[in-house]
């Protein structure tokens, strides 16, 4: 069996940007701490090695969830969307070579990013384990107690409302150098 101290070092980075994505990042770092502490104090009681990796993405998604139910999650969600009024620094500086394409990069981001957290929990959980932390269906299913083929159902769901939402909350182009790009809607 690995050592907590090792087990940390492998999985600390996965885990932080996992519950980046299900939550935010400025939640992340609380919750992977959670995660990590109750990694620590129920280690031994961990079965089977082999299934280290479902078992520690299964603790995460629950404290995950259970963050983002919480009155707490809901303060500070609040308290984050009266801090995302622009300034006049998030806009480019037209003198450095290449702002502005990184402030469109930065606007797709979160425009995908918001239209991800408004998908349904059960949908929004597999494809980011799925598309972001690259798991198998097999190892979803481990991960949230589910079957394969239940997975396969949430996935091709999730993605075709993900589809849907990004064609009704965003305008979807190529730029001039052929990347797809996107701006929200009015």
């Amino acid at each position: 069996m690995k050592d907590f101290e090792s087990i940390y070092h492998e999985f600390h980075p996965r885990i932080s940007r996992y519950i980046g994505k299900l939550l935010s990042d400025d939640a992340a770092p609380d919750v992977t701490q959670a995660v990590f502490l109750k990694v620590s104090k129920s280690l031994d009681t961990l079965r089977d090695e082999a299934s280290l990796s479902a078992w520690i993405y299964r603790i995460a998604t629950n404290l995950a969830h259970d963050y983002a139910t919480s009155s707490l999650a809901t303060q500070k969600r609040s308290e984050l969307l009266l801090d995302e009024e622009s300034s006049i620094d998030d806009f480019p500086d037209e003198d450095r070579q290449g702002t502005e394409s990184e402030y469109i990069r930065r606007e797709m981001n979160a425009c995908i990013r918001g239209v991800v957290e408004e998908l349904p929990k059960n949908y929004r959980t597999v494809l980011i384990l799925n598309d972001f932390e690259e798991l198998s269906n097999a190892e979803i299913a481990e991960v949230l107690d589910l079957s394969v083929e239940t997975v396969k159902i949430r996935l091709h769901r999730g993605r075709a409302a993900l589809r849907s939402a990004m064609t009704c909350q965003c305008e979807l182009y190529h730029d001039d150098r052929n990347e797809l790009m996107c701006d929200r809607k009015g």
